[in-house]
């Protein structure tokens, strides 16, 4: 079999781009087209089989031809496929293998015991492959893992004794270990560019602690701003990269559970698939779990001290309307003793002019009035003082009654 293996990362476009070229190729050759979203499409061309499947970020395509040549890679299954169809696939080319397929031939490899610098020599440009055995050494597989001239890279199979079925899921485990592969790796980027502003926010947030042991505080309202203005970039650049990485992290273990379900074993002098991914992708995938953690752990630190913060300037408030409070204690007490030197005052004024009305109508009913005047001083202060009192208590009470029955009115929130 000759195999070429296409998956194109989706980059946003709607799923409608990605069906589109399956059905306007099941019309130039008169097939029926998969229905309007579908998921997967397998249809026979009659030169080659055409596999399609749409996964969540990425488009894949598999071209299958039966290929009677002993020699690999003679025949290539994309070269059956219009090549104006092929420059029309939508999306962003992450994974591009041709497959050749074969039984043991020792004029290609001894099984038993492969040449590995001959193949390399004669299929892979002398590169350093990659393989071993699959499956308790039912066949086995190499590649290089580089992209040639044509944007393909070469993977060969050699099938012992596979299965129909075990041939199938061997072909597909290696090339979506290629494909997840990519797409772990998408996210590295991200993180190099993420880790210098990391460095930079947990600086300031160094700063703004320093800042707030110091500080005094009237300046804490205005440092209030500074880790708010903090936390809400490292959430916004969480939001954007959160996805990212998690993808990055799903890829890895699928990665991992496709390289164990080869049951590899080692041919002499070659890096396994495994080894291969480990040495390569983990480092990765490591440094973006690393940038994501001190992501976490940063958003959490710039929490903790915006409410530290919070909390000493809700304290300065406390204190400062404590103040506010001890205040109006001092301004009420020195309104009730001006109120209460008023009150003096007004029942002197009062008694005064009272006593004289008194002592005008005894001037002219009696002939010694300032006998009756004098005796009607200290009555009139005491009846005008008790007035002036009952009058200030009744007043009192009326304005606390009005006030009760304002608060009992109110509907209860």
């Amino acid at each position: 079999l000759a195999i070429s293996f296409l998956a194109l990362f989706d980059d946003g476009l709607e799923r409608s781009r990605h069906e589109e070229p399956v059905h306007e190729l099941c019309r130039r050759q008169g097939i029926v087209p998969p229905p309007r979203g579908a998921s997967h499409f397998t249809g026979d061309f009659g030169a080659y089989r055409l596999k399609w499947e749409k996964h969540t970020e990425f488009t894949r395509y598999k071209i299958i031809v039966q290929d009677d040549n002993k020699s690999p890679f003679e025949t290539i299954a994309a070269e059956r496929v219009p090549s104006t169809w092929l420059a029309t696939l939508p999306g962003r080319v992450i994974a591009a293998t041709n497959v050749a397929y074969i039984r043991p031939n020792p004029d290609v490899v001894d099984f038993d015991a492969p040449d590995v610098e001959s193949v390399s020599r004669r299929w892979f440009s002398g590169n350093a492959l990659v393989g071993g055995y699959l499956a308790n050494r039912t066949g086995l597989a190499m590649t290089d893992y580089q992209v040639g001239t044509d944007g393909f890279g070469r993977l060969l199979i050699v099938d012992q004794r596979f299965s129909p079925r075990q041939a199938g899921r061997v072909v597909q485990r290696l090339v979506e270990i290629d494909a997840y592969r990519i797409l772990a790796m998408m996210a590295l980027p991200v993180a190099r560019e993420l880790a210098p502003q990391i460095t930079t926010a947990e600086s300031g947030l160094v700063a703004i602690t320093a800042a707030l042991t110091s500080g005094d505080a009237a300046d804490e309202p205005a440092l209030l701003d500074r880790p708010t203005r903090l936390e809400a970039q490292i959430q916004q650049r969480r939001f954007e990269t959160s996805g990212r990485f998690s993808a990055a992290d799903a890829y890895y273990r699928l990665v991992q559970r496709r390289a164990e379900e080869l049951r590899e074993q080692r041919i002499e002098g070659v890096q396994t698939f495994r080894e291969f991914i480990e040495r390569r992708l983990s480092p990765a995938v490591n440094t973006c779990a690393t940038i994501s953690s001190r992501q976490s752990q940063l958003s959490q630190q710039v929490a903790q001290t915006t409410q530290l913060l919070s909390t000493r300037v809700d304290v300065m408030r406390q204190r400062q309307n404590q103040g506010v409070l001890e205040s109006m204690n001092r301004r009420a007490l020195l309104q009730l003793r001006l109120q209460q030197t008023v009150e003096g005052l007004s029942v002197a004024a009062i008694t005064y002019y009272v006593v004289g009305l008194i002592g005008y109508a005894a001037k002219g009913l009696m002939a010694k009035p300032d006998i009756l005047v004098a005796v009607s001083v200290p009555v009139v202060a005491g009846l005008v003082a008790f007035g002036l009192r009952r009058f200030r208590k009744m007043a009192e009470s009326s304005g606390a009654r009005g006030m009760l029955g304002k608060i009992r009115s109110e509907p209860a929130l």
